[in-house]
């Protein structure tokens, strides 16, 4: 399974590398106000991605810590089970072995 992990993992580095190498062209942006920028395909499209991602992580932002506070409580709320002896003050039984009668010993 290990293996099949690293080959996927290989896979998509190889892949994303050959899009890399096959999109070296430049690109130009548009913004406002007709301002431009030129640079690889390649960066843009990372770049975008990139962007992508934060904010869609800061848009979970909110939720999470709501989600962390409302666990935080609830684990206020909880009842606290009673503490138990220590394992060490506890003295461990000795097993004892069944008596069988073996050929009239």
């Amino acid at each position: 399974m290990k293996y099949l992990l690293w080959l996927l993992k290989a896979a998509i580095f190889f892949t994303l590398f050959a899009f890399a190498l096959n999109n070296q062209q430049d690109a130009t942006v548009h913004f406002f106000f007709g301002t431009q920028w030129t640079a690889p395909a390649v960066l843009i499209v990372l770049i975008a991605f990139t962007l992508g991602v934060a904010v869609g992580v800061l848009g979970m932002v909110p939720r999470w810590w709501r989600h962390r506070k409302a666990a935080r409580r609830a684990q206020e709320a909880a009842p606290q089970p009673p503490a138990a002896e220590p394992a060490a003050a506890q003295a461990p039984s000795e097993p004892t072995m069944p008596r069988t009668p073996i050929d009239g010993i």
